[in-house]
């Protein structure tokens, strides 16, 4: 094999069998492979080239007409120059692989070659940018080559990256930081000696340019966020009904990455009801989370890794209304990272790897992009609808579908046998006005029935009281705490 002055890759021995080009060739173009007829083609070669290294890799056979027909040509010593020399007309250089196979009678294929490489694109052919839709090669938008320039600065310089020059190493929580080396360790995720101190242990997590904190220490450990960092910020609210008119229960807190992600499983835990079943032969009920807590979890880890950190009036963002539950965070999905990709197999792309390595060590995400797939499992396991993925307004948004006041009314209806009495569908009628008001008295820590009453403005036990509170006991809204003296 050779290399021109130029870069570009030629090989002198026939590496490709002619077995394997009629293999290539019976699958026909793709977004991976194209056929053109001879060097004639050679530009349009080139710029398909170009497509292919802005996006996977991909080849280009040079001796095959779009019918599949393998006709070859002559290849000279100039033709290969001359392939050569094309590499002084890509924008950032493209290092471009030739390999010549042998059909007979004087003739051979040429196979050009590319991988992708991400580090370096948008790359331009000539000047323009190109891509590849399906077999097709068509010009890049304006619009996509600005995106794809974006990323590839950010790909060197990110926020999470940065040196924080407003934070010195008091205004970083230590025993947070060894907090979290403990469970590293312990998960066999951080080796070497024991840390001296809290700028080694920093220094040992990456979290430190030249003795100087990165912003990512901040996310992950700070102390102090204003001023300077208000996107370090959580936002949760239980709203009444199914829309923001009216909050039943609000909270907004900054910290570092772990304890708000702590914060918003404790809001969950506080809000989701936990719907129960007597199971017979059983003598005690059966329940069953309204969310599966290692899907929740996802998805807060999620929001917490992969938002863009570089918006500062974001936040990570927990609403929860009566028929649903969304978890918002602030910036798009990451480029390459579609709504639609998520429901499948995708690559695992990150927008802050240094925060996501970190807390991929403590175990609470995977780094291979199943995340959200394994959500999807444990959901339909717990019979809910998967979560469902949209952009809105610059932010990514995760929905999970569940009827967060009536869960255990709706489950345990389609869960019991067909023989029943009236008594037993009135357990099930729709949640009364009575039973919310004594659902929001007792959210936030247990109450008596006297506290309840004049919650809801009652003098005494009226009969819709007793109803009331004996429905939400029966299906498991609500327990005794003390059950030896049940009032």
């Amino acid at each position: 094999m050779s290399k021109s002055q130029s870069g570009c890759t030629v090989e002198s021995s026939m590496t490709a069998s002619r077995k394997e080009l009629r293999a290539l060739v019976a699958k026909g173009e793709s977004e991976t492979l194209e056929f053109k007829r001879s060097t004639g083609e050679l530009r349009e070669a080139l710029q398909t080239i170009c497509a292919f290294a802005n996006g996977p890799g991909g080849k280009v056979f040079v001796g095959v007409k779009p019918d599949r027909q393998i006709v070859g040509q002559q290849v000279s010593d100039q033709t290969l120059h001359e392939i050569a020399d094309a590499r002084d007309r890509f924008e950032p250089p493209v290092d471009v692989g030739v390999e010549r196979v042998d059909i007979g009678g004087g003739r051979q294929v040429l196979v050009l070659s590319v991988a992708g490489t991400k580090d370096s694109v948008p790359c331009t052919f000539e000047g323009r940018s190109y891509e590849r839709i399906a077999n097709t090669t068509r010009r890049m938008s304006q619009e996509r080559y600005e995106t794809l320039l974006l990323d590839r600065a950010h790909s060197r310089r990110r926020w999470e990256n940065q040196v924080a020059d407003e934070i010195a190493i008091k205004d970083i929580d230590r025993d947070e930081v060894f907090r979290i080396v403990r469970i590293i360790e312990s998960n066999g995720r951080l080796t070497g000696p024991s840390f001296r101190n809290l700028p080694d242990a920093l220094d040992r997590l990456g979290l430190r340019k030249e003795g100087q904190l990165l912003r990512a220490a901040v996310v992950l450990f700070g102390k102090t966020f204003l001023p300077d960092y208000p996107q370090c910020e959580l936002r949760m609210a239980r709203f009444r009904g199914t829309d923001k008119t009216e909050f039943m229960d609000q909270r907004q807190l900054r910290g570092p990455a772990f304890k708000l992600l702590e914060e918003a499983e404790l809001f969950c835990q506080r809000h989701f009801p936990l719907p129960a079943k007597i199971v017979p032969g059983q003598m005690r009920r059966v329940e069953t989370p309204l969310i599966p807590p290692d899907a929740m979890r996802e998805i807060l880890v999620n929001a917490l890794i992969h938002r863009d950190y570089s918006i500062a009036g974001g936040a990570v963002s927990l609403a929860i209304f009566d028929d649903r539950v969304e978890v918002w965070s602030a910036g798009k999905f990451p480029t390459g990272i579609t709504p639609e990709s998520l429901k499948g197999a995708h690559l695992s792309i990150q927008r802050n790897p240094i925060i996501a390595d970190i807390i991929h060590r403590t175990g609470l995400s995977e780094n291979c992009g199943r995340g959200t797939n394994r959500d999807s499992d444990n959901c339909k396991a717990s019979a809910i609808e998967p979560p469902e993925f949209e952009e809105i307004t610059g932010a990514a948004v995760v929905t999970f579908q569940v009827n967060v006041l009536g869960a255990a009314a709706v489950r345990d209806t389609a869960q019991q046998p067909e023989a029943h009495d009236e008594a037993h569908d009135e357990a099930h009628e729709p949640m009364t006005e009575a039973e919310r008001r004594i659902l929001e008295a007792c959210a936030d820590e247990p109450r008596g029935a006297a506290h309840i009453l004049k919650v809801m403005g009652y003098g005494s036990r009226t009969g819709n009281f007793k109803k009331a509170l004996g429905r939400l006991l029966a299906d498991g809204f609500l327990a005794m705490t003390i059950p030896e003296r049940p009032r």
